[in-house]
Parts: C-alpha cells; structure tokens; sequence
C-alpha cells in the first residue's frame, strides 16, 4: 500500500467536578444532579492511595534525586529506584534499568521512534505502523517522512467484523522489506478498545530482525503485559490513564539479552541513562509506581467489574433504540477488547449534540480534542464509517470509581438526550 498520514484524536469531553473519594461514598442525588465521569480513556482521576505516598515528596523529602551528597536527595533517589524496580517487575523487564521515566506517553513515542530514525548506519529507511494510530504517533511518523523515511500506514480490519480494528498479521508479514527498520503498533486503541495480536506480531518482527515498538498506554493495568513472553523492544506509557499523576510516563527500553539503542532527544545532565535528560519527576514517580502496583494488585477482579458495568451500559443503552451500532471489535471477546471501553454510533444524532444535550455524562465524541482540528475521528473512519456515522460516535471509558449508580444515570442521561434531540429533529 501507498505511504499516508492520517490525522485527527478523540474528542474533547465535558468534565464535572466530583468529590466521591470512594465508590461507596457516594452522596444521595437525583440523577439530573449527579455529574458521572465516563472519559477515563482520556485522563483517570488520580487514586487517594497514590496521592497519599505522593505528598511527602512535596514537602518533606523534596531533594533532587541526583542530589546524592544529602540525605534530601538520597532519599529521593531511593524512591525513584523503588518506584522504577516496582514497574519493571509489573511489566516483566529483565532489569530495572529498562524503564527509562519521561514525561508521558507522548514523549516515550517520540523518543521510540525518533531515537531510532536518527541512529547512524541504518540498514533501511522504511517504517511500518497502522492508520489508527494515536496522533502522539503518527505526528512523529509523519517528521520521519520528511525526513526521508517511507512510512506505510497499513489498514485495519474493517466494521462489521468481529475484529474490527485489528492488524492482519499476514499482510504486516508481506509488507515487511529488507530495509524495514521498525514496526509500531498500539497494544489497545484508546477510542475502539481493540487489542492488538502483539505477541505475534513480537515474533515476526524477531524472526526478521526489525525492531518493534508498542504504545501501551491504555493496556498497563488492563491487560497482562510480560515482556518476558513477548518479545517487545520498545514500549510507551503513561501513569495518567490509570488512576496515577498527569505528567509522568517510561519508555521501556530492552536492555538484554541484546540492547536497543537509542539517539536522545534531549541533552543535558545525563539523567536515565543519557536516554532523557533532565531533573526528575519524583513525586510523580513515586505516585506511577504506586499506581501500577494497585492496578496490578486488583487487576483480575478490576477486569471483571469493568467489563460487567460496561455491558449494563451497553444493554441499557441500546434497549431504548436497537439502530444504535457499535463501533469496533465484538464485546464478548476478551482478547479482542478492552474490558472498560464501548464506542457506539447514535446514526443521525451528532456526538457534539448528545453531548451539550446530556452536560451530567462526561464522555468523547469521535471528532477531534481540539478546535485546530475539527476532523472526525480518524479511528471510526480506518475502519470503515464515513463521516456521518464518525461524528456521530461516542466514546465510553470506565474506571475504578465507576459503579452501578453511574451507569443508571449515564443511561437514563444517554435515552433522554436522543430521544430529545431526534424530537426537535422532528
């Protein structure tokens, strides 16, 4: 297939305040007061747990962690290394120093992938990913391109399929040339919730010695992720997507038994391993690694509650108009599907319009987060819906703070919002 630049994001949602420290501490409101948080694809409220271990790093032990002739800085190092070893072990890294901390998911796509478009004497110049990528990818694809790179976009599988949003494993094998010098593909889509056949598509590229790189954002603590059994060089996160501190992400970098290597970004002081300079992020550290412990911790039983809440508002939803489609993989499958996400398409009701029309559900259209970028969703349209059925598409992603009281105010918010604005269609 022809090299091609895909834009557009996920829409930008209506967020409330809410106060609830705890699913069961809920406060007695009427369902047109109670504002419910649905978007926790796009940012999670941060866990009072991870808080509480963050705060000390604020106040009391805020040395630099590179700081190391005191006490203040020695402590700080200390967490940041407890912090780094817990995440290694989560992920299944063979040392801890292949967890290299950055500022987020973004800034480990770019050092992935740009660390290795600028290394010297590369056999090729060719780079393989998928058009419904996240713009932290494929804007960093797209300087390659300028740069002299070909980049093939390859398709997806294609709505109504089972599988919809999936890579063809056959076809990233036939695409695969001699001078293909990396492979990137999502492990979870942040707006359809496929899953990726990583660990086969891990194989193939081992088998012909191209490097492969995996943004992994909305699969750590959603998905078992053990590098130990799947052969991943690179991978992306962020601890903002689960229940952890904005600002904070790594870049897991395989160390053994064969190094990546990497051009920096940035330079400076040297800091993790020359890979990122820069002062550390300690309190945001610490509060990433204690978040990937409790989302860790609770993952099977987590995986569980999710996937139930977002069937009941699936069920509920589609019980008051049965023309309402899903978009994206089959529910009913856990490896196909991320058990918190549910995208549907409302048919001749604007996303934008379902959601000015229901203010207490925060949720995401398919249309783009910013007002530079008015596409529709460049996801919904790879796999098959034109124009008209992408902007009138609505992401749902559930979290640790959802429950059954949400999900009745989300449905009774969603049926009343549609059948209000197809009667003013009238």
């Amino acid at each position: 297939m022809e090299p091609q630049r895909i834009l557009g994001v996920t829409g930008s949602p209506i967020c409330r305040s809410d106060d609830r420290t705890t699913r069961e501490g809920k406060s007695k409101l009427s369902l047109s007061d109670e504002p419910v948080y649905l978007d926790n694809h796009a940012t999670t409220r941060v866990d009072p747990r991870v808080v509480s271990v963050m705060l000390p790093f604020f106040q009391t032990v805020y040395g630099n962690a590179h700081s190391t002739g005191h006490g203040f800085g020695q402590r700080a190092r200390e967490a940041v290394e407890a912090a780094r070893n817990r995440i290694a072990q989560s992920v299944g890294a063979h040392t801890s120093d292949e967890i290299v901390f950055t500022s987020g998911a973004t800034e480990s796509n770019n050092l992935a992938i740009q660390g290795i478009a600028l290394r010297p004497r590369l056999k090729g110049r060719h780079i393989i990913s998928v058009q419904t990528e996240h713009r932290a990818l494929l804007d960093p694809l797209a300087r390659c391109q300028r740069n002299g790179f070909e980049v093939t976009l390859l398709p997806p599988r294609q709505h109504p399929s089972r599988d919809a949003g999936r890579v063809d494993v056959d076809q990233l094998r036939e695409t695969l040339r001699d001078d293909t010098v990396l492979v990137s593909v999502m492990w979870a889509n942040n707006e359809i919730g496929v899953i990726q056949p990583i660990s086969d598509i891990a194989r193939l590229c081992r088998e012909r010695g191209v490097l492969f790189h995996t943004d992994a954002t909305q699969a750590l603590g959603k998905a078992n992720i053990d590098f130990t059994q799947i052969d991943v060089d690179l991978a992306s996160f962020s601890a903002h997507k689960l229940h952890g501190p904005k600002g904070v992400g790594a870049l897991y970098v395989r160390q053994s038994p064969r190094r990546t290597r990497l051009i920096p970004l940035l330079e400076g002081g040297g800091q993790e391993q020359g890979f990122r300079s820069g002062t550390l992020n300690v309190p945001g550290i610490v509060g990433f690694g204690r978040a990937v412990e409790l989302a860790l911790d609770e993952l099977p039983t987590e995986i569980t509650r999710t996937r139930s809440l977002r069937d009941r508002l699936y069920q509920g939803i589609i019980a008051a108009d049965e023309t309402i489609a899903l978009n994206g993989p089959a529910l009913n499958d856990p490896e196909l599907r991320l058990a918190n996400n549910l995208n549907l398409c409302f048919g001749d009701c604007q996303g934008d319009a379902m959601m000015l029309a229901m203010p207490q559900v925060a949720v995401s259209s398919g249309s783009a987060c910013t007002s530079v970028n008015p596409e529709p969703s460049h996801v919904l349209q790879a796999i098959g819906r034109d124009v008209d059925k992408a902007r009138s598409s609505l992401r749902f992603g559930l979290g640790r703070f959802n429950d059954e009281r949400d999900i009745e105010i989300a449905v009774h918010a969603i049926t009343s919002a549609l059948a209000k604005l197809r009667k003013l269609a009238k």
